[in-house]
Protein backbone atom coordinates (compact mmCIF):
# COMPACT_ATOMS: atom_id res chain seq x y z
CA UNK A 1 0.00 0.00 0.00
CA UNK A 2 1.41 3.62 -1.03
CA UNK A 3 -0.13 6.90 0.51
CA UNK A 4 0.71 8.99 -2.98
CA UNK A 5 3.50 10.85 -0.79
CA UNK A 6 6.15 10.92 -3.31
CA UNK A 7 9.59 10.60 -1.96
CA UNK A 8 11.73 11.34 -5.23
CA UNK A 9 11.83 11.39 -9.02
CA UNK A 10 13.79 8.93 -10.46
CA UNK A 11 14.97 8.32 -14.27
CA UNK A 12 14.53 5.81 -16.60
CA UNK A 13 18.40 4.49 -17.36
CA UNK A 14 17.13 1.22 -20.02
CA UNK A 15 14.47 -1.11 -21.21
CA UNK A 16 14.97 -4.19 -22.58
CA UNK A 17 12.35 -6.69 -23.82
CA UNK A 18 12.26 -9.98 -21.53
CA UNK A 19 9.79 -12.38 -22.86
CA UNK A 20 6.56 -11.01 -23.04
CA UNK A 21 6.79 -8.46 -20.79
CA UNK A 22 9.67 -5.64 -20.24
CA UNK A 23 12.44 -4.92 -18.19
CA UNK A 24 13.43 -1.68 -16.96
CA UNK A 25 16.21 -0.11 -14.84
CA UNK A 26 15.51 3.23 -13.18
CA UNK A 27 17.99 5.10 -10.63
CA UNK A 28 16.61 6.93 -7.92
CA UNK A 29 17.65 10.30 -6.18
CA UNK A 30 17.47 9.10 -2.65
CA UNK A 31 18.81 6.26 -0.71
CA UNK A 32 17.77 2.76 -1.91
CA UNK A 33 19.81 0.84 1.10
CA UNK A 34 16.45 -0.60 3.23
CA UNK A 35 14.43 -1.53 -0.24
CA UNK A 36 15.23 -5.04 -1.11
CA UNK A 37 14.68 -7.92 -3.70
CA UNK A 38 10.94 -8.33 -4.02
CA UNK A 39 9.23 -5.12 -2.10
CA UNK A 40 7.37 -2.75 -4.04
CA UNK A 41 7.56 -0.05 -5.58
CA UNK A 42 4.99 2.71 -7.01
CA UNK A 43 6.48 4.28 -10.50
CA UNK A 44 4.04 7.09 -11.31
CA UNK A 45 1.08 5.21 -9.67
CA UNK A 46 1.88 1.44 -10.62
CA UNK A 47 2.99 -1.11 -8.06
CA UNK A 48 6.12 -2.78 -9.40
CA UNK A 49 8.40 -5.10 -7.75
CA UNK A 50 11.76 -4.74 -7.34
CA UNK A 51 13.50 -7.92 -8.72
CA UNK A 52 17.19 -6.35 -8.66
CA UNK A 53 18.91 -3.19 -6.84
CA UNK A 54 22.78 -1.44 -6.75
CA UNK A 55 23.54 1.76 -5.68
CA UNK A 56 20.95 3.80 -6.35
CA UNK A 57 19.49 1.80 -8.90
CA UNK A 58 16.39 -1.03 -9.23
CA UNK A 59 15.27 -3.37 -12.04
CA UNK A 60 12.02 -4.25 -12.43
CA UNK A 61 9.34 -6.01 -14.88
CA UNK A 62 6.91 -4.38 -16.85
CA UNK A 63 3.54 -6.97 -17.38
CA UNK A 64 1.49 -6.57 -20.07
CA UNK A 65 -1.31 -5.90 -18.53
CA UNK A 66 0.64 -2.56 -17.02
CA UNK A 67 1.83 -1.69 -20.11
CA UNK A 68 -1.76 -1.73 -21.53
CA UNK A 69 -3.56 -0.10 -19.02
CA UNK A 70 -1.32 2.55 -17.78
CA UNK A 71 1.24 4.66 -19.45
CA UNK A 72 4.13 2.48 -18.24
CA UNK A 73 4.22 0.99 -21.98
CA UNK A 74 5.43 4.00 -23.34
CA UNK A 75 8.02 5.09 -21.27
CA UNK A 76 11.88 5.52 -22.38
CA UNK A 77 15.20 6.33 -21.33
CA UNK A 78 15.60 9.95 -19.77
CA UNK A 79 12.06 9.79 -18.94
CA UNK A 80 11.15 10.85 -15.18
CA UNK A 81 9.11 9.00 -13.28
CA UNK A 82 7.52 9.65 -9.30
CA UNK A 83 8.79 7.43 -7.13
CA UNK A 84 7.13 5.81 -3.26
CA UNK A 85 8.44 2.68 -1.38
CA UNK A 86 5.60 0.70 0.09
CA UNK A 87 4.52 2.10 3.46
CA UNK A 88 5.45 0.26 6.65
CA UNK A 89 2.25 -0.56 8.83
CA UNK A 90 2.31 1.83 11.59
CA UNK A 91 3.45 4.92 10.25
CA UNK A 92 1.72 8.30 9.47
CA UNK A 93 -0.63 8.23 6.85
CA UNK A 94 0.17 11.88 4.92
CA UNK A 95 -1.68 10.92 1.62
CA UNK A 96 -4.63 8.65 0.98
CA UNK A 97 -4.81 4.77 0.64
CA UNK A 98 -3.57 4.15 -2.57
CA UNK A 99 -2.64 0.55 -3.79
CA UNK A 100 -0.90 1.33 -7.10
CA UNK A 101 -3.33 -0.38 -9.24
CA UNK A 102 -4.12 2.15 -12.12
CA UNK A 103 -7.54 2.58 -13.26
CA UNK A 104 -7.15 4.09 -16.28
CA UNK A 105 -5.58 6.67 -18.28
CA UNK A 106 -5.97 10.40 -18.38
CA UNK A 107 -5.32 13.24 -20.54
CA UNK A 108 -4.10 16.96 -19.61
CA UNK A 109 -6.13 18.75 -21.24
CA UNK A 110 -5.32 22.50 -19.42
CA UNK A 111 -3.09 23.80 -17.14
CA UNK A 112 -3.53 27.30 -15.55
CA UNK A 113 -1.09 29.30 -13.69
CA UNK A 114 -2.16 30.88 -10.15
CA UNK A 115 -0.83 33.11 -8.15
CA UNK A 116 1.62 30.24 -6.03
CA UNK A 117 -0.18 27.71 -7.35
CA UNK A 118 -0.66 25.66 -10.89
CA UNK A 119 -4.17 24.05 -11.62
CA UNK A 120 -4.36 21.25 -13.75
CA UNK A 121 -7.74 19.77 -15.63
CA UNK A 122 -7.77 15.84 -16.76
CA UNK A 123 -10.07 14.40 -19.14
CA UNK A 124 -10.96 10.98 -18.06
CA UNK A 125 -12.85 8.29 -19.26
CA UNK A 126 -16.40 8.63 -18.71
CA UNK A 127 -17.14 5.45 -16.69
CA UNK A 128 -14.64 6.36 -14.19
CA UNK A 129 -15.94 10.28 -13.37
CA UNK A 130 -18.70 8.63 -10.58
CA UNK A 131 -15.76 7.92 -8.42
CA UNK A 132 -14.58 11.82 -8.81
CA UNK A 133 -15.95 13.87 -6.30
CA UNK A 134 -15.48 17.56 -5.12
CA UNK A 135 -13.12 17.61 -2.54
CA UNK A 136 -12.43 14.01 -2.67
CA UNK A 137 -8.92 12.15 -3.14
CA UNK A 138 -7.41 10.97 -6.46
CA UNK A 139 -3.97 9.60 -7.46
CA UNK A 140 -2.57 10.91 -10.50
CA UNK A 141 0.79 9.68 -11.75
CA UNK A 142 1.19 8.14 -8.25
CA UNK A 143 0.70 11.75 -6.73
CA UNK A 144 -2.25 12.19 -4.09
CA UNK A 145 -4.05 15.88 -4.97
CA UNK A 146 -7.60 16.78 -3.71
CA UNK A 147 -10.45 17.39 -6.49
CA UNK A 148 -11.06 21.31 -6.55
CA UNK A 149 -13.67 20.72 -9.58
CA UNK A 150 -15.97 18.17 -11.23
CA UNK A 151 -17.35 19.16 -14.54
CA UNK A 152 -18.88 15.65 -16.42
CA UNK A 153 -15.52 14.11 -17.21
CA UNK A 154 -12.77 16.24 -16.13
CA UNK A 155 -11.39 17.18 -12.99
CA UNK A 156 -8.78 19.99 -11.78
CA UNK A 157 -6.73 19.60 -9.51
CA UNK A 158 -4.20 22.31 -8.02
CA UNK A 159 -0.53 21.64 -7.55
CA UNK A 160 0.79 23.66 -5.03
CA UNK A 161 5.29 24.73 -5.65
CA UNK A 162 6.72 22.44 -3.31
CA UNK A 163 4.26 19.06 -4.70
CA UNK A 164 5.66 20.67 -8.39
CA UNK A 165 9.15 20.89 -7.96
CA UNK A 166 9.18 17.54 -5.99
CA UNK A 167 7.48 15.17 -8.97
CA UNK A 168 6.88 15.27 -12.79
CA UNK A 169 4.56 17.75 -12.52
CA UNK A 170 7.01 19.96 -12.50
CA UNK A 171 7.45 19.27 -16.62
CA UNK A 172 3.81 17.82 -17.48
CA UNK A 173 2.15 19.30 -20.81
CA UNK A 174 -1.33 19.91 -22.34
CA UNK A 175 -2.11 16.49 -23.81
CA UNK A 176 0.31 14.88 -21.65
CA UNK A 177 -1.13 11.13 -20.43
CA UNK A 178 -1.06 10.41 -16.93
CA UNK A 179 -2.08 7.22 -14.76
CA UNK A 180 -5.18 7.40 -12.67
CA UNK A 181 -6.24 5.39 -9.27
CA UNK A 182 -9.49 6.74 -7.86
CA UNK A 183 -10.14 6.61 -4.10
CA UNK A 184 -10.49 2.15 -3.81
CA UNK A 185 -13.51 3.29 -0.96
CA UNK A 186 -15.67 4.73 -3.04
CA UNK A 187 -15.31 1.57 -5.47
CA UNK A 188 -16.42 -0.76 -2.29
CA UNK A 189 -18.59 1.58 -1.28
CA UNK A 190 -20.39 1.03 -4.75
CA UNK A 191 -20.23 -3.01 -4.50
CA UNK A 192 -21.21 -3.04 -1.10
CA UNK A 193 -24.77 -0.85 -1.78
CA UNK A 194 -25.26 -2.58 -4.93
CA UNK A 195 -25.31 0.78 -6.91
CA UNK A 196 -25.65 -1.37 -10.28
CA UNK A 197 -29.34 -2.94 -9.46
CA UNK A 198 -28.85 -5.32 -12.30
CA UNK A 199 -25.88 -6.74 -10.20
CA UNK A 200 -28.57 -7.01 -7.23
CA UNK A 201 -30.65 -8.30 -9.42
CA UNK A 202 -29.08 -11.13 -10.35
CA UNK A 203 -27.71 -12.16 -6.48
CA UNK A 204 -31.27 -11.77 -5.29
CA UNK A 205 -33.96 -14.35 -7.07
CA UNK A 206 -36.43 -13.73 -3.75
CA UNK A 207 -39.22 -11.62 -5.24
CA UNK A 208 -43.11 -11.17 -4.08
CA UNK A 209 -44.27 -13.71 -7.44
CA UNK A 210 -41.42 -16.36 -5.96
CA UNK A 211 -42.72 -16.08 -2.59
CA UNK A 212 -46.44 -16.45 -3.68
CA UNK A 213 -45.56 -18.94 -6.13
CA UNK A 214 -43.94 -21.37 -2.93
CA UNK A 215 -47.05 -20.50 -0.31
CA UNK A 216 -45.73 -17.40 1.29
Amino acid sequence: MFTGIIEGVGKVRAIKPKGDAVEVEIQCDFDLERANVGDSISVNGCCMTITSRLGKSFWADISPETSSASTLGGLKPGDPVNLERARILGSRLDGHIVQGHADAVGEVVDIVERSTCREFTIEIPKELSRYIVEKGSVAVDGVSLTVNHVNDNRFTVMVIPHTKLKTTFDGLKRGDRVNLEVDIIGKYVEKLTFLDSEQFDRRSKITEEFLKKHGF
